[in-house]
């Protein structure tokens, strides 16, 4: 099986602790994987427990040019990238790959140029073995969506916290996210509070895979800059579950794409 998961939310609700958890409890299960860090703060290394990260891909200016630049400031849309995860990334705990991918200088929705057109061709051609499973971790809020950079993923799981602010970016990433293609959204309720949070979520028509309670060994981990499967808790058992019911929805959507195409 191969799996394309995106991870996203507000700011500050928890995506970075679910992504490197996740990587790590899929690599367990045999998977190769890859993890991605899109978030411009670069916290996943240490939510893999991997001490040196890779340099972003971003600043390799070069090789962005080189890559996807062209004659009189165009750029190629699809450039060469299934090259790029052997040579640029790192190995860490239990073997999971992980590959940096920076920030774009040209910010705001829709932008067009090299860098962009890079790191977007990077997440629709990574080469995939028979089981593989590439864990994506966003930047905060939506403006990632503007630009295309999850089109062609599989699933794409919010992290919502209680509050108004997480669920209203809830809201804007599911409808943004039909906008681009990307069929499939759920959540992840991180903090406790899941009663009112989850019948919002009903409402929106986004299904919950589960909920993470407030674990104080998660900031203990994060103090003491370890990986949270390696510091383990409650929070990190909540996470094994929301892998098992996460396994159990990307089989029923490769079950659905199967008969679509038939």
């Amino acid at each position: 099986m191969r799996i394309k998961i995106a991870i996203t939310g507000k700011g500050g609700v928890g995506k970075t602790t679910l992504s490197g958890t996740l990587a790590r409890l899929l690599a367990r299960d045999g998977y190769e994987v890859l993890a991605i860090d899109a978030d411009p703060d670069m916290n996943l290394a240490s939510s893999l427990g991997i001490e040196n990260p890779p340099k972003p891909l971003a600043d390799f200016k070069d090789l962005i040019q080189e890559r996807a630049g062209a004659e009189g400031g165009a750029f190629i849309y699809n450039p060469k990238v299934d090259d790029i995860a052997g040579k640029y990334g790192v190995i860490g705990p239990d073997g999971v790959r992980m590959l940096v991918m920076g920030t774009v200088d040209k910010g705001g929705s829709g932008c067009m140029c090299p860098a962009s057109a890079f790191l977007r061709a990077l997440l629709r051609h990574l080469m995939l073995k028979e089981k593989s499973a590439v864990i994506l971790d966003m930047e905060a809020g939506i403006e990632h969506l503007g630009r295309g950079t999850t089109r062609g993923m599989d699933l794409m799981i919010v992290v919502v916290e209680p509050g108004a602010r997480s669920l209203e970016t809830a809201e804007r990433i599911k409808k943004l996210s039909s906008e681009i293609g990307v069929k499939h959204i759920a959540a992840v309720i991180n903090k406790g509070g899941a009663g009112k949070v989850n019948d919002r979520l009903e409402e929106l028509g986004i299904p919950v895979l589960g909920e993470i309670p407030f674990d104080q060994q998660l900031m203990q981990a994060d103090l003491e800059k370890r990986a949270p499967i390696d510091e383990g808790g409650e929070a990190v058992n909540a996470i094994i579950k929301i892998k098992e019911k996460l396994m159990e929805t990307v089989e029923e959507i490769r079950k659905e794409n199967e008969q679509s195409k038939k």
